[in-house]
């Protein structure tokens, strides 16, 4: 635990906002299959095996002030963030979705939302993964 000069208990707001942002992509992720109806594709299970785990680690983590849980947190963080990258790009570039064509199910092409031209739910996803990682980068010396 954190301890200020006093010996009082110093808290740290990092893990809060990465635990809320994970929160919210999650949440984000279940209207999106259980309410609105669309079939996650592959990469799709692929983010959410990385981000959900965020959302029980970072909650437990923010309650007990445990900023310890960054070193196991953060490679979530960043290979989920990965993995949103590449589906972005599938979907985005032409001729990128030929490096690993979906094989079976929903195509990991499919852009079930497109605000704005390029908002997808990858984007949604990396824009998680990308401020999660830089919160919990930042809050590794706070």
């Amino acid at each position: 635990m954190n301890t200020g000069k006093d010996g009082a208990s110093k808290k740290s707001y990092h893990l809060y906002f990465a635990w809320l942002i994970s929160v919210i992509a999650t949440l984000g992720s279940l209207y999106f299959s259980d309410i609105k109806g669309f079939i996650p594709c592959e990469l799709c299970w692929y983010q959410r095996i990385f981000m959900y785990p965020l959302s029980i680690l970072l909650g437990i983590a923010t309650f007990f002030n445990e900023r310890q849980i960054i070193k196991y947190t953060l490679p979530l963080s960043i290979i989920g963030g990965g993995i949103s990258l590449f589906h972005y790009l599938e979907q985005k570039v032409p001729g990128f979705a030929a490096i690993k064509p979906c094989t079976q199910g929903v195509p990991c092409t499919a852009e079930y939302i497109n605000w704005f031209g390029f908002i997808t739910i990858p984007f949604l996803a990396l824009t998680a993964f990308i401020l999660i990682t830089g919160i919990l980068w930042l809050g590794r010396k706070a």
